[in-house]
């Protein structure tokens, strides 16, 4: 019992050691049902959370399985009364379901399972300003209109709903993958220049699609979380063929606008008149509309009305999928409560949202209904195997002088745009000479100063998308080898020959856009489907603190960082040296392992 790998705490959480033979095992096992929220060299530290504990719910797992697991992970027995809060919490999901009025079109049904809970939460005072009604010991009534706000308020208060009140159908589109034979059994194929190849999904993205199917009213809703390159475009575009109906597409930018619209032009037998993009350039609404969440919270002055909100009403949307979920902007929030008779599905990379409304897209997307560890897919060869590196940069003296007498917000910035990270940058360029390396930062004046030394193109916010699609292209074709870009590439860009990526500053402790960063590089490769992943950190500096917290989310999905100090001469024969999968000898003779 006493070698086991965690220390299961009563306040819900979990020390992971990190040497013990079993972690790995563990950390699969503690992913599914509990939070990392620290992650110190020793020990990572879990949380269970009443959300944690609910996804969990929704993909299958009761609350027998959550403390089996626990216990037997646990170094010491796990507390009695924590497993019993877990029972608690797990036992909560289920308790409470919406349901169709069988007699008003406007009310839907709360029904509950004990008549003491009904009672106790319809005398809640925001209940009853929603306008929740109880009718019956176990039965309230809630006006249908209000069918999202309620689910947000009753995950508030700590009792998730199962909504199965249903969905409408939206209007009918004919959508089937290139070469698929329609039901008078022709081939169907009305793109020009296609094949008769019928387009096959992987078993994991079939999987991933057949979880959001609406079986017992339990589906309709809900998120399916996987890694950059593993394929969610054509795992929404699945659902859009089962559900066979218009929708409406909502993504993070115009290059991902576009790729939604190549893919659905490439894989389906969809049409051009059939898809229409809604930018801040085009303003196209058809049977399948692709649109950016930047236009539809667009508005023309400070107090005027989000005006392309409306597109959420133009036709009659069988379906409503959010790409990028966890970047939804709070006035999407409020415009998906209205909606909920909408079939919606959100699909992303992580979970993790920074505004900390994670609840929200619980409550208002739906459950998490389908998750593929990163780390399982680059076994299997779906991504590319991903060696993550921390520089600790030292600080010129000058510039320290300088922190010591400035605001913490500038301690930041000083210390992200330090000087001395380009030195260790074009040592980096060097060491991978062949390699298509993508420099990533936040701060406008260090990328100037990167693209003039290095003599490489810049993208920026400031860049026109046709200018910016021009040197996308040229990096895709190779004739541009080293390509810097502002934070407008974190997100959807689509870069498969990219197996290096340099980060020189970043948005404080973001973890998703760590993960969105790490994610330009999981596009399979070619060869030995490796890439490289460096973050550079000024040493003994505020940015230090944060990248503890960036680096949070890969690390619970298996990724390691490696640390080493650039000031060391031997660092960079070391960084070559890691191309190697288990040992070498670094200059001073020490022995060194990689896993």
């Amino acid at each position: 019992m006493h070698n086991k790998p965690c220390i299961v705490q009563r306040d819900r959480t979990i020390l992971l050691e990190t040497a013990h033979a079993d972690a790995e095992a563990a950390r699969e096992q503690l992913a599914q049902y509990a939070d990392l929220i620290k992650s110190p060299a020793s020990f990572h530290t879990y949380r269970l959370t009443p959300l944690s504990l609910w996804n969990a719910a929704a993909g299958g797992m009761t609350a027998e399985a959550i403390s089996s697991s626990l216990q037997s992970l646990s170094r010491w027995d796990v507390p009695a009364a924590l497993l019993e809060e877990v029972r608690q919490l797990v036992g909560r999901y289920g308790q409470l379901s919406l349901l169709p009025h069988p007699t008003l079109e406007c009310a839907l049904l709360l029904s509950g399972n004990e008549e003491a809970l009904m009672q106790e939460l319809t005398s809640h005072r925001s209940l009853r300003e929603i306008g929740v009604r109880l009718i019956s010991p176990k039965e309230a009534e809630v006006p249908s209109d209000r069918r999202g706000v309620l689910k947000q308020e009753m995950t508030r208060l700590g009792y998730p709903v199962l909504d199965h009140a249903g969905y409408m159908d939206g209007q009918y589109l004919n959508i089937l993958w290139r070469g698929e034979k329609s039901g008078s059994g022709r081939l169907e194929d009305s793109n020009e220049g296609s094949n008769d190849q019928r387009f096959e999904l992987r078993d994991y993205q079939q999987k991933a699609a057949e979880s959001f199917r609406d079986v017992g009213g339990e589906g309709g809703n809900g998120v399916l979380v996987l890694p950059c390159g593993a394929g969610k475009t054509v795992i929404g575009i699945a659902a859009m063929r089962e559900l066979q109906c218009e929708t409406l597409i909502l993504t993070s930018n115009t290059t991902s606008v576009r790729q939604w619209i190549a893919e659905l032009l490439q894989k389906t037998t969809l049409s051009m008149e059939e898809i229409g993009e809604y930018s801040g350039q085009r303003k196209q609404v058809r049977p399948v509309t692709v649109a950016t969440y930047h236009i539809l919270t667009h508005r023309q002055g400070k107090g005027e009305e989000q005006q392309h909100m409306k597109l959420f009403n133009e036709r009659r949307w069988g379906l409503i999928i959010y790409d990028e979920v966890h970047l939804l902007p709070a006035p999407v929030f409020r415009a998906t409560a209205d909606i909920q008779a909408t079939r919606r599905l959100g699909l992303t990379a992580t979970l993790v949202r920074e505004d900390g409304r994670e609840s929200d897209v619980f409550s208002l997307i739906g459950p998490k209904r389908y998750e593929m560890p990163w780390k399982r897919l680059e076994v299997q060869g779906w991504i590319a195997s991903v060696t993550c590196t921390e520089i600790k940069v030292p600080l010129p003296d000058e510039i320290r002088e300088a922190c010591e007498a400035a605001g913490k917000r500038e301690q930041y910035r000083l210390a992200a745009e330090n000087p001395s990270k380009l030195d260790v940058i074009r040592q980096l360029v060097d060491v991978h000479k062949d390699a298509q390396t993508l420099i990533i930062g936040q701060y406008l004046d260090q990328l100037h100063a990167i693209s003039r030394e290095l003599q490489a193109p810049l993208i920026t916010g400031q860049m026109t998308q046709d200018q910016r699609n021009e040197w996308y292209n040229a990096f895709r074709e190779g004739t541009v080898r080293v390509l810097v870009v502002s934070k407008v590439a974190n997100f959807a860009v689509d870069l498969p020959d990219a197996s290096v990526a340099i980060e020189v500053s970043g948005s404080y402790g973001s973890r998703q856009e760590e993960a969105q960063r790490l994610g330009r590089l999981l596009r399979p490769k070619s060869g030995e489907n490796r890439a490289y992943f460096y973050a550079l950190v000024t040493e003994d500096s505020r940015e230090e603190i944060f990248a503890i917290r960036r680096q949070l989310f890969l690390i619970e999905q298996g990724y390691e960082y490696h640390a080493i100090h650039a000031k060391k001469p031997a660092a960079f024969l070391d960084l070559i040296a890691m191309r190697h999968p288990r040992s070498y000898q670094n200059p001073d003779g020490k022995e060194v392992s990689w896993r």
